[in-house]
Parts: structure tokens; C-alpha cells; sequence
């Protein structure tokens, strides 16, 4: 079972805005979370998913694709699936962004609770 400790940390604006933006939806969102190995930007627990809200760095930078991906390997391994989305998809496409994944959340919490009895 994973453990989630809160962190400190503060949230971009983006992932600020997507957290209130899926919250607006029904969403219950978790925001800068230590799944014991790495800070979650965004968590939906009930539908595990995890949400990295990233800079360009992400892209550009070969370290820290290779660490994205290790990273990412450590969720899955935990029944946790992450997406990345870019700071200027939220700018520009907030509403939509967040209108899909609430859908998308909610079919998934949907799908685990069938599964889990």
C-alpha cells in the first residue's frame, strides 16, 4: 500500500490552477504530495493518477527526461499512472484540460471500484 506524506513545498501557479480547476469539477486533488520516494505535483488518489505539471526543462534537458522516467517507472510499480502536462497547455488550455481529466478521473475511480469488490 502507498504511503502519502504531505510536503511543504508550494505549488506552480499552473498546477495551482488545475488543482482549483479540478476541484471546481468534483475532483478530490492532492497537491505537492512524497509518495516516499518523489513530490507529486497533483494527486487523484481515487483514480490513481498523478499529475506533473512541468517547465520546457522537461523536454530539453536529457537528465531530467531520464529522471521523469525513473521516476514515473517508481508510480506505476505503485498502481499509480502519471501524465505530464506543460505550463503553457494550462495557460491556454485550462478548462479543457481539466474537463477531460475529471471525466477521465471519475470513469477511472469507477473502473477501481468495481474491481476492488
Amino acid at each position: 500500500m502507498l504511503k502519502i506524506h504531505r510536503h511543504r513545498n508550494v505549488p506552480t501557479v499552473e498546477a495551482a490552477n488545475l488543482k482549483k480547476a479540478l476541484e471546481d469539477r468534483g475532483v478530490q486533488v492532492y497537491e505537492e504530495l512524497h509518495d516516499g520516494f518523489k513530490t507529486v505535483d497533483l494527486a487523484l488518489p481515487r483514480a490513481k493518477i498523478n499529475i506533473e505539471v512541468d517547465g520546457i526543462q522537461h523536454l530539453t534537458n536529457p537528465q531530467q527526461i531520464l529522471a521523469d522516467l525513473g521516476r514515473g517507472y517508481y508510480s506505476h510499480k505503485n498502481g499509480y499512472d502519471t501524465m505530464h502536462i506543460q505550463n503553457e497547455l494550462i495557460r491556454s488550455h485550462l478548462e479543457e484540460i481539466a474537463d477531460a481529466l475529471a471525466t477521465a478521473s471519475k470513469t477511472r475511480q469507477q473502473k477501481i471500484e468495481v474491481y476492488m469488490k
